[in-house]
């Protein structure tokens, strides 16, 4: 079943990406879109690195990064650095990022 909404929103700086990390996953990938408990959408993302000392979230930020073909300056976690459920913001122009991202998870996810 294929979630209504889209994980992705607008910001004023670029893109905000609402996601689930799991960390100490047997290997790192993005997983796709699923539902969460509001009914929302997010991404899940698994990371092989362990949540201490920042480690998965910089696993997750370089995941993305290179998945996304992005410089890994360009994103930064904005929300729920120590909680599973995390909100990154991908500095951009919205209008071109959400496109290019929609159409990678269209092609990377059934």
């Amino acid at each position: 079943m294929e979630p209504a909404a889209s994980p992705f929103a607008p910001a004023a700086g670029g893109l905000r990406v609402t996601l689930r990390l799991t960390p100490k996953a047997g290997r790192d990938r993005v997983v796709g879109v699923v539902a969460d408990a509001e009914g929302g959408a997010v991404l899940k993302v698994q990371v092989t690195a362990v949540p201490e000392d920042g480690k998965a979230n910089a696993a997750l930020l370089k995941l993305l990064a290179k998945s996304w073909r992005l410089p890994r300056t360009a994103l930064t976690i904005v929300q729920g650095a120590t909680d599973r459920r995390k909100v990154i913001e991908i500095s951009g122009d919205a209008a071109l990022l959400r496109p290019r991202l929609e159409q990678w998870m269209a092609e990377h996810h059934d």
